[in-house]
């Protein structure tokens, strides 16, 4: 689901992303929402009085808006943050250090109830860093039930019903080497058109519930190279009961995705039974997903072989044919 929205004190809050905020005023209004990762600098847009903007996207000051309000008469002015301040819109943010330069910023700030920030870095700097945090805070998320591990640098998403073995598999792949980003609880963020970022939830974050033994931590276990914050997720591995009357893949022709917000992730699924080793399938099937990445596939470069060599034979035989008559 897509969050509704961000209270703007959450902005003052997140040291994390370096904006070097401070509030100015109008502190009545910071539970206002900041609803879009789009960030909007006046700019031309307070050039007259027609301008419009867009709710739930924060505003930016900087030197050029400045400059351009002391080119005018103080009415002509006061007119222009009226009506600025008219707008529903979440803060207004002053960037380069400058403060509000005029009186009546604050003022119509404090009534509108619209938080006023300021911040030393300079404009373009801080609009990536702010991009940075909502784009990480605002972005269409989901958090599904399975295991995120780092198997060879590919984020392996392994689902499967309660109980079928993924936290054990999980730590068996943790013992190897491999190293493990969410257990029970992976929340997952869309990140542009085409990729998903997973992570742990806060609360569970470095823990796995194995059964019959209970809750580990295993950054205590394992040390902190056990386990990472967040990954990519390039693969999902879906574990099922085996079952005697289905008919699974066993070329590997056939590819499968797993849609999550909209993406397309290519999708394996793997039947369980006893004796199966599940950690070594998996570890397989992440060097062969880096293969795919890199443009070479197996199942595919083999069916071609397979034809070519037919394709001989074919040939081989009717020329015997051929001299036979």
């Amino acid at each position: 689901m897509e969050r509704e929205g961000l209270e703007v004190e959450r902005l003052l809050k997140a040291r994390d992303y370096q904006l070097e905020l401070k509030l100015i005023g109008g502190d009545g209004g910071l539970g206002r929402l900041i609803t879009t990762q789009d960030v909007h600098k006046l700019g031309l847009s307070l050039v007259g009085i027609k301008f419009e903007l867009e709710p739930g996207q924060i505003q930016i000051f900087g030197g050029s808006e400045k400059a351009y309000l002391d080119l005018l008469s103080e009415l002509e002015r006061r007119k222009i943050l009226e009506k600025l301040f008219g707008f529903d819109f979440p803060a207004l943010i002053f960037t380069r250090g400058i403060e509000p330069p005029y009186p009546e910023i604050i003022r119509l700030g404090e009534r509108a109830k619209i938080p006023i920030l300021g911040t030393n870095l300079v404009t373009g700097e801080f609009i990536f860093r702010l991009n940075r945090f909502l784009e990480d805070y605002l972005a269409p998320s989901i958090s599904l039930h399975g295991v995120l591990i780092d198997v060879y640098g590919i984020g392996v998403l392994i689902l499967g019903q309660s109980g079928i073995g993924k936290s054990e598999t999980a730590l068996d792949l943790i013992l190897r080497g491999h190293r493990l980003v969410a257990d029970d609880i992976v929340e997952i963020r869309k990140q542009g058109q085409k990729t998903l970022i997973g992570k742990g939830t806060e609360v569970i974050k470095y823990h796995m519930e194995i059964r019959g033994l209970g809750i580990i931590n295993v950054k205590d276990l394992f040390g902190i190279a056990s386990i990472r914050d967040k990954k990519k997720i390039e693969l999902v591995i879906e574990l099922m009961e085996w079952d005697v009357n289905k008919d699974y893949d066993r070329l590997g022709l056939e590819e499968e995705s797993y849609a999550i917000l909209g993406v397309e992730i290519p999708h394996l699924t793997i039947p369980v039974r006893p004796g199966r080793n599940l950690t070594t399938i998996i570890e397989v099937a992440a060097r062969n997903q880096l293969l795919k990445i890199k443009g070479y596939y197996s199942a595919r470069d083999f069916q071609r072989r397979l034809l070519d060599e037919l394709l001989e034979r074919e040939e081989a035989e009717g020329s015997i044919s051929e001299e036979i008559e």
